[in-house]
């Protein structure tokens, strides 16, 4: 059976993600206690079902420690399990709150004879609790991402079948900060900027023209090159501990130009050696913007 785990920090999308894989045909269950998912994940495979999702968040407690060994007593017994780790800065998960007057779980954890906690505390509370499983799947941070695109991005990850190492190419804009879901980043705002150039400007990194622009500069081919040699080297390292799934973030000023070009370059280059996928974070959150 092929189950999907949906956790991370509350706020950062658990809902739309889990709303997302029932659309596509998966048997969903939110908030389920960690202590439960053998049973039922077991129950449901006799059952009949092929494809399951569940939503796991800090309010299964203490037990949330005890979900890496489930997790390999699931893929002992045969399924295929995919974690999703939600993340988002503190500051998008406070606005978030604030705009649906929704109340943090965990500030319903209140200990005898102590005031509630505030929804600062609550949050840093989570973090804390959910940090030992972080590493377990699939990272997305979600700050600054549209609904549709964070949509588009789960169905991307639950589709993509095993393989030794799925090498993420993320372009993205510095104005909005550093992605969380970054395992390796690279600054090219040091390269000429086709912004400047006054037909290049409404384009972006995925036009010829601005393609052709680029590509006749030395230094931006050095670049180019030097991350590319950085990672056929280091990227065996990665694969010796088991890791499946990296992500390399490109960032630029805006997002639109300089990131956008490098990473298809290189995502051109290693889709000889690993699965690749790419994702244009900036260009993302525009068009969906304008749908």
């Amino acid at each position: 059976m092929r189950v999907v785990l949906i956790t991370g920090i509350s706020g950062s999308g658990k809902s739309i993600a889990i709303n997302v894989l029932e659309d596509d045909g998966y048997f969903c269950i939110d908030n389920l206690p960690v202590r439960f998912l053998g049973d039922v994940i077991g129950s449901l495979a006799k059952a009949g079902h092929t494809k399951v999702a569940v939503s796991i968040d800090a309010r299964s407690g203490e037990s949330i420690l005890g979900l890496r060994d489930t997790i390999g007593d699931l893929a002992r017994d045969g399924h295929l399990v995919k974690i999703i780790f939600l993340n988002a800065r503190t500051e998008t998960l406070v606005q978030r709150y604030s705009e649906t007057r929704r109340r943090h779980p965990l500030s319903l954890r209140v200990a005898t004879g102590r005031p509630a906690p505030t929804l600062l505390e609550a949050i840093e509370q989570e973090r804390e609790l959910m940090s030992v499983i972080e590493d377990l799947g699939v990272s997305l941070d979600t700050s600054d991402l549209h609904p549709n695109v964070l949509r588009s991005w789960v169905r991307d990850v639950v589709g993509t079948e095993r393989a030794p190492l799925t090498l993420l190419f993320e372009s993205f804009a510095f104005k909005h900060g550093v992605p969380l879901d970054a395992d390796l980043v690279f600054d090219v705002r040091c390269l000429p900027n086709p912004y400047y150039t006054t037909e290049l400007r409404p384009m972006t990194g995925l036009d010829a023209p601005v393609a052709e622009y680029l590509r006749a500069i030395p230094s931006v081919r050095r670049m180019i090159e030097h991350i590319s040699d950085f990672l056929h080297t280091w990227l065996p390292h990665y694969l010796q501990e088991n890791r499946s799934y990296l992500t390399v973030a490109i960032g630029c000023t805006g997002g639109q130009h300089r990131s956008v070009y490098v990473v298809e370059e290189l995502a051109r280059e290693f889709k000889r050696f690993e699965h690749v996928l790419v994702r244009h974070r900036s260009l993302a959150n525009r068009q969906a913007g304008r749908a």
